[in-house]
């Protein structure tokens, strides 16, 4: 026989056929789900669709760097970004740098990732070696241990900047106070031949008329040269990375209205365009200062992420001694010193301490959360009241670095609908210059003065504002990242945008997702002794089942009836696998089937008896059957818990009112774990995954789509949900492999959602158009989705879809006005319908829209 024709799998010899279905399949899964999509061929790992490929489960750091696989990767806060163009001329410093493979800068961000080799030069040189020409870089985060002081100090940057700003705008200010007046009362007036005898002057000496013309053109060239000088700059690094922008276009029509007016009044002419270098320098000024102030507000959540970074790490050595190290040399299983206030370098579990942990930087959840030994931590988070050790885990990386660089990601990709600015915005500047210089002319040839016909194409270049086309998708996309982390929603692609609106199939996977993912104890049927027998002898076992047994018996997780059993207490250590996994090795119970010997037996005992066996009998002579259950001699009885064939085989047979709690435990999908003991079954104990209250709500609101749940299991674990009306199809019994199967199949069709959490999601997560994994799920589930629903809540399922339309509106709404401005503006100013004050006020008026427009929420709340 070959293999599986839906997922791939040896068959063994064993393959199901039908007579509708063309092949040989490896289970009944694989077999209905390619008779329910009628092409199997489709679903192969080779086939199109989904996003097949080596790189499936592959987390953003191992996609990432430019550079080779050793390079590291640091993230830098930048100041003196001005437009789009800054990030081409930090890619070029990247380029001229020693020991710097790339920067990537993004200025909705003012964000630039840095790919460097470690032997050539440290993360500390790095804002030292990529500093200068206006622009200034520094650590996005502060303090040895990567504290909480790493966002007071890039909010005190933020704020040193825009103090700068305020100086430039007050001496600009002042100095325009100082013009305006003479053309508002003087010369305004007298170029339509009014005298207001406001501001007089002797015109009877060159010195009377001109004096204060020159004053003017000092005063003014003050605006220009201090208040303008990021702008002047923002022109100078367009031309030296031939990336024309909107500073170059301002830059040419300020400098050419004071040329041209120094010019003339050396001619002795009193017609003088000061007043226009004036306004358009401090409306350009002030819109770039308003539109910082809510660029910060929109990338507020990354830039604590980023923050969130820690770069060292105080280790505990075997010895007990303290050493500083680079988080990057931690190792899984290191042992980590966290005090209060400090963040967590990496992702790990509690060893030694209780605190509580502030983990809002990344849940959004703004009340701390206790930690004790046992708990997990994740990366990012800061310790609030005392101090904790925490045991790396087996990634040793931490889960703030993998978001922040995921997000960093998603702000640098371009969206389908940004492309086409993008593409207009590379010959829209030239083409702009070009008109400008055309108008001119045209005036010239239509006999119009010189001054007439330099005011004309002027005014082109004041109104064209490209830079409104640079913003519209980067500060509409942070609005979005920043509107869902809100929410405890993490996006790590891009994708998500253009994808989740237009999902025509969503599809569930059901352990873990619909269901709570953990085994409890529904209902104990039949002997007193029922619960507390099968407590005794699952204590040995690793298996869930065995974990909600002890749970039930610790009178907690049992959330049905119990018809008989004592409610008795196991103590915590008793229902920790790891810890019972110990406690097995050290009585050398048997674990592969036969009996322990008689050392092990009475260790077993009396290991049982240290961990406070006072409520829950002691257990002896442990055996465990894989597959079908465990044995061992409870209070002088031979005990048997396991499947009714087991007990049946091992103790007696299943009869009478245990019969039928097993049917209708078998046929609504639950487990029934069968106890028995002196010749007999005694006892059922039915354990259950239970629903989620929430998945009715979850699959209802995407009613107007394609519902699909995918399971592992069959029979009526599967059944209740085919009985909902809004569930289309229920793909039961299908192995890990034909989901990611079944999944490609359904993305060829279609573009396909899928929702998951566990380790054996992975693939079928990244083999869907958008993966969402559910944030209580595996870690690799998590870095094969698109989306990560932090908290867990169904019920943030349609927040991830509502945040995805919302998003891909303000995009589309930011370009099509930043389109329509330029197509409606352009076309007055050539026609000499505007003027460079007005054309000067409504080209800041743009950006400052499309800024104020994605300062909204993209769920529309203010």
């Amino acid at each position: 026989m070959g293999p599986c024709r839906l997922c791939g799998l040896p068959t063994d010899g064993s393959s199901l056929t039908a007579a509708d279905v063309d092949g040989d399949f490896c289970c009944r899964g694989c077999l209905e789900v390619a008779r329910a999509l009628d092409d199997p061929d489709r679903a192969n790992p080779d086939a199109d669709g989904g996003r097949s490929g080596a790189d499936e489960t592959a987390s953003v750091s191992e996609r990432a760097p430019n550079g080779p696989d050793d390079a590291a990767e640091a993230f830098l806060a930048v100041e003196g970004m001005h437009c789009t163009t800054c990030e081409a001329f930090l890619d070029l410093r990247g380029e001229e740098t020693p020991g710097v493979y790339a920067v990537e800068a993004n200025y909705g961000t003012e964000t630039a990732r840095v790919t460097y080799d470690l032997d050539r030069i440290d993360e500390a040189d790095l804002p030292g070696a990529l500093s200068g020409y206006g622009y200034a870089f520094r650590p996005a985060y502060a303090g040895a241990a990567g504290g909480a002081g790493g966002a007071a100090d890039s909010d005190a940057a933020r704020r040193d900047r825009r103090d700068e700003t305020v100086q430039r705008l007050v001496v600009g200010g002042f100095f325009a106070m100082l013009v305006m007046p003479w053309y508002l009362f003087s010369l305004y007036p007298s170029y339509v031949g009014v005298e207001t005898g406001v501001l007089e002057v002797d015109t009877t000496t060159a010195v009377g008329q001109y004096l204060p013309l020159v004053f003017i053109a000092l005063a003014t060239a003050v605006v220009v040269g201090y208040t303008g000088a990021p702008m002047l700059r923002g022109a100078w690094v367009s031309l030296r990375t031939r990336r024309p922008n909107m500073d170059l276009l301002v830059s040419i029509a300020t400098l050419s209205a004071y040329a041209y007016s120094t010019v003339a009044l050396a001619t002795g002419s009193t017609h003088l365009y000061y007043d226009v270098s004036v306004a358009v320098v401090l409306v350009v000024t002030l819109g770039r200062y308003y539109e910082s102030g809510v660029r910060a507000t929109a990338t507020e959540r990354l830039s604590a992420l980023t923050a969130a970074r820690v770069s060292e790490a105080t280790r505990l050595a075997a010895d007990g001694s303290r050493e500083t190290i680079s988080v990057a040399d931690l190792e899984p299983g290191d042992e980590v010193l966290v005090r209060p206030g400090d963040r967590v370098p990496v992702d790990g579990t509690v060893a030694e301490g209780v605190a509580d942990v502030d983990e809002s930087v990344l849940t959004g959840e703004s009340l701390p959360v206790t930690k004790r030994p046992g708990d997990g931590v994740v990366g990012g988070a800061v310790a609030v009241d005392d101090a904790l050790v925490v045991r790396v885990g087996p990634a040793a990386e931490s889960t703030a670095d993998r978001i922040a660089a995921a997000l960093w990601e998603i702000q640098s990709t371009t969206p389908g609908v940004q492309r086409l600015a993008d593409a207009l915005a590379t010959v829209f500047v030239p083409l702009v210059l070009v008109l400008g210089a055309a108008v001119a002319l045209w005036q010239l040839a239509t006999d119009a003065t010189v001054a007439a016909a330099l005011l004309a194409g002027l005014t082109v270049l004041v109104v064209s504002c490209p830079c409104a086309m640079g913003l519209a998708t980067p500060l509409a996309v942070s609005a979005g990242l920043r509107d869902a982390l809100e929410r405890g929603v993490v996006v790590t692609d891009d994708a998500v945008f253009e994808t989740a609106p237009d999902a025509d199939t969503v599809v569930f996977d059901k352990t873990g997702t619909l269901t709570t993912g953990e085994m409890r104890v529904a209902e104990v049927v039949g002997a007193a002794e029922t619960l507390r027998y099968a407590a005794a002898a699952e204590r040995f076992s690793d298996h869930p089942v065995a974990d909600a047994v002890l749970a039930a018996a610790d009178g907690d997780g049992n959330d049905g009836d119990r018809d008989g059993g004592d409610r008795n207490a196991a103590v915590d250590g008793d229902r920790n696998p790891a810890a019972r996994s110990e406690k097995k090795a050290a009585a050398g119970v048997a674990v592969d089937g036969g009996a322990a010997p008689a050392d092990g037996a009475d260790s077993a005992g009396e290991a049982a008896a240290d961990v406070g066996a006072a409520t829950i009998p002691d257990a002896t002579d442990f055996t465990r059957h894989p597959g079908e259950g465990v044995a061992a001699t409870v209070d002088g009885n031979r005990v048997v818990v396991g499947t009714p064939d087991l007990v049946a085989e091992k103790a007696g047979p299943v009869e009478g009112d245990l019969a039928e709690t097993v049917a209708a435990a078998d046929e609504r999908g639950a487990l029934p774990v069968v106890v028995g003991w002196d010749g007999a079954a005694r006892g059922v104990v039915v354990v259950e995954d239970p629903v989620r209250e929430a998945w009715t709500d979850a699959v209802e609101a995407f009613a107007d789509r394609t519902v699909c749940v995918l399971t592992g299991d069959a029979g009526g674990s599967a059944d209740r949900f085919r009985e909902h009306p809004a569930v289309d199809e229920v793909f039961a019994g299908v192995p890990p492999d034909g989901k990611a199967a079944t999944v490609r199949r359904l993305a060829a069709e279609g573009t396909t959602v899928m929702v998951g959490d566990g380790t054996n999601d992975a693939p079928a997560l990244a083999a869907a158009d958008l993966g969402v994994a559910m944030g209580d799920g595996t870690a690799r589930a998590a870095d094969a989705a698109d989306v990560t629903v932090v908290d867990g809540d169904l019920g943030s399922l349609r927040t991830v879809f509502d945040l995805a339309r919302g998003t891909r509106r303000r995009i589309r709404e930011n370009v099509c006005w930043a389109l329509g401005y330029n197509a409606v503006a352009i076309p007055l100013a050539v026609f000499g319908l505007l003027n460079p004050l007005f054309a000067a006020v409504a080209m800041a008026g743009s950006s400052l829209i499309v800024v104020t427009n994605s300062r909204r929420s993209v769920l529309g709340e203010e």
